[in-house]
């Protein structure tokens, strides 16, 4: 069965074929696709397969025009498409929320697929439009999380209420000379004194030092300033092949 897997972001449409192996369902190669609502189909025709996908599974938390355009896109070269959704429990994970449709499908993804991977706790920090951050504990409890801008989003904030500074450019120093290095050194420094600070609390909790993910299309620019963490570019994704599986045997 040809199968496809998904994920929709606020910049960023990433795809891969899920794989079947030996050791059960992987993601194969990943396609990252900056994305416009007019452009989706035209962007897909270049990486997807020329014969029909039996299915194609999608996480989207995107805006919705920009979901039904990806849902647009696919329809005439899929013979199903199967939504991802948060569910309160999956692959051992149980999530913190009351509600669990207002943890965005990306973060339990990420989740699900970082607990699959450990069998110790592990703080997985997205970096994408928002920063999030999500401890799950070995025996796959959810303790909860935190959303903030990520940098690009601060800078982008900042530039919209001062035109003069810019939203793009300079270097991480310290003590920046001059603005455009103050302004990165600002930004990415407050998201790693977030993720340092949330660190610190989840080791109180948890008895023991967690692993750091980070994942999401600003997560490079973060790791230099982490060393204890580990990239994971396609966490979102392999939490979806997760997914994938728990909905086949449904």
């Amino acid at each position: 069965m040809t199968a496809w897997l998904f994920d929709l972001g606020n910049t960023r449409l990433k795809c891969a074929a899920l794989v079947q192996g030996d050791a059960g369902a992987a993601v194969g190669e990943v396609f990252a696709l900056p994305h416009a609502e007019h452009d989706l189909a035209q962007a897909l025709a270049g990486v997807l397969p020329s014969g029909r996908i039996e299915v194609a599974h999608v996480a989207s938390v995107a805006d919705p025009a920009l979901r039904v355009a990806l849902l647009t896109a696919l329809a005439p070269r899929c013979r199903r498409i199967s939504l991802a959704r948060t569910q309160p429990r999956l692959a051992g994970v149980r999530i913190a929320y009351a509600q669990p449709h207002k943890l965005g499908v990306d973060r339990f993804l990420a989740l699900v697929a970082a607990h699959a991977s450990s069998p110790a706790p592990v703080l997985v920090c997205g970096v994408g439009t928002a920063l999030t951050l999500d401890l799950v504990e070995a025996d796959g409890r959810h303790v909860g999380g935190r959303i903030a801008p990520s940098p690009t989003l601060m800078r982008e904030a900042l530039h919209a209420r001062a035109a003069q500074l810019p939203e793009e450019g300079g270097a991480y120093e310290v003590f920046a000379q001059d603005t455009e290095d103050a302004l990165a050194s600002g930004c990415l420094g407050s998201a790693v004194a977030l993720v340092e600070q949330t660190q610190r609390e989840a080791r109180a909790r948890c008895g023991a030092e967690p692993v750091l993910l980070l994942h999401g299309g600003g997560a490079q620019a973060l790791a230099p300033h982490l060393p204890s963490a580990t990239l994971r570019p396609s966490l979102v994704l392999e939490g979806l092949a997760l997914w994938a599986a728990d909905d086949r045997g449904h």
